[in-house]
């Protein structure tokens, strides 16, 4: 049997508290810090959304000429359904067209508020107009005393009235709107609206500036010579061989 010692166990020293280090401390912190969970969108509305893009990169690559045009998908067709055009009524014309102006304007109408810029309110169109005015002699108005003919019917003598300008006839095929800038309350209003947008108003302009240029042009100066040169060929060719026409009275 093994002896027993009387030998006495040493107390050891107590051990100091270690002081925690950086590691620990962000990683205790870490561990109480509340993670942020990301929450992914219903798929009802992601499908919707990419559907979108899909569609906006597809027309923005149609518009930049990347792409060839978007086939109809349902089948539109123009159908004309306008009632038979109904005569109205027949005038007889006594006029000689000496002349015909061919006009082109560009209407630049503004339609602004006054309190709010045209950002937000306000209508800017410009409208390429196109159109034609004719400039004749009235021969309903010729009187006894304005043909005298010599008694051998060798010399003849005509008094014309003054050429006239007809009203301006403006022509829609070449006549377009050019650019149109719209605030945002009008495209809303537009977008919400039923009634169609009217160009009437800038067709009476475009032909109120037509017919206004016709007069200072000298159009109604040139019709008269026209129609003496005109008039003067056809009596000669009747056999006179002395003609005079002349203008007013």
């Amino acid at each position: 049997m093994r002896p027993w010692s009387t030998r006495r166990a040493e107390p050891t020293a107590p051990t100091a508290p270690t002081a925690p280090t950086e590691s620990t401390t962000a990683g205790s912190a870490a561990a109480h810090r509340p993670v942020a969970v990301r929450r992914r969108l219903p798929w009802y509305f992601g499908v919707p959304l990419a559907l979108a893009a899909v569609l906006a990169l597809l027309l923005a690559a149609t518009r930049l000429s990347l792409l060839p045009s978007l086939p109809d998908l349902f089948g539109r067709r123009t159908v004309d359904r306008s009632q038979p055009v109904l005569l109205r009524s027949i005038q007889d014309m006594k006029r000689l067209t000496g002349a015909q102006g061919n006009y082109q304007v560009i209407v630049d109408l503004d339609q602004e508020a006054k309190f709010l810029p045209s950002a937000l309110l306000g209508k800017r169109t410009l409208y390429v107009a196109s159109g034609t005015v004719d400039a004749y002699t009235d021969l309903s108005g010729l009187g006894p005393g304005a043909v005298t003919v010599s008694p051998d019917r060798t010399t003849v003598r005509l008094t014309l009235p003054h050429a006239q300008l007809a009203p301006a006839a403006l022509d829609v095929q070449r006549s377009y709107v050019y650019l149109q800038q719209r605030g945002f309350f009008d495209r809303l209003g537009d977008f919400f609206g039923s009634a169609p947008s009217s160009e009437q108003p800038l067709e009476v302009l475009a032909t109120q500036k037509i017919g206004a240029a016709a007069k200072t042009s000298g159009l109604a100066d040139h019709a008269e010579q026209s129609a003496r040169a005109t008039l003067e060929g056809l009596l000669r060719s009747l056999g006179f061989t002395d003609v005079t026409v002349v203008t007013g009275s």
